[in-house]
C-alpha cells in the first residue's frame, strides 16, 4: 500500500465516492464532482485518481452488473474503506482545527 498523503484532487474524488455510495462509477464521480464544485473535471484525470486511491488502500471497486444501456458492458463501481473514511476524517478535523486558529485580526 502507498503512503496516504491525498491531494486536493484525490480528496475531492474520494468525497464523491463517498457520496455516490453504492454508485460511484468513473462517469458518476465526475457528475458529482461537476455539480458539487460547478467547475469541468476530466474522466481521465477521475480514473487516474481513483486508481493511486485504491492503489493507497482508500478505496476497492468491483465489476457491477451488465446495463442495457451500456451495451452491455459492466461499470467498476468504487467504495470507501475504512482506511479511507480515516482519512477523510482526518483532513476535516485538520482543516477545521487550521480555520478555528485563524485570527480575527487576520480578517481585517
Amino acid at each position: 500500500m502507498k503512503g496516504t498523503y491525498l491531494g486536493e484532487f484525490e480528496e475531492v474524488v474520494l468525497l464523491a465516492v463517498a457520496i455516490r455510495a453504492g454508485d460511484a462509477y468513473g462517469a458518476a464521480v465526475v457528475t458529482e464532482i461537476e455539480q458539487q464544485m460547478n467547475r469541468p473535471v476530466n474522466l481521465g484525470a477521475v480514473h487516474s485518481a481513483l486508481n493511486r486511491l485504491q492503489e493507497k488502500g482508500l478505496v476497492t471497486s468491483a465489476m457491477g452488473g451488465i446495463s442495457a444501456e451500456r451495451g452491455g458492458r459492466r461499470k467498476r463501481l468504487y467504495t470507501v474503506t475504512m482506511a479511507g473514511r480515516r482519512a477523510l476524517e482526518e483532513i476535516r478535523q485538520l482543516r477545521n482545527q487550521m480555520w478555528d486558529t485563524i485570527p480575527k485580526t487576520a480578517w481585517s
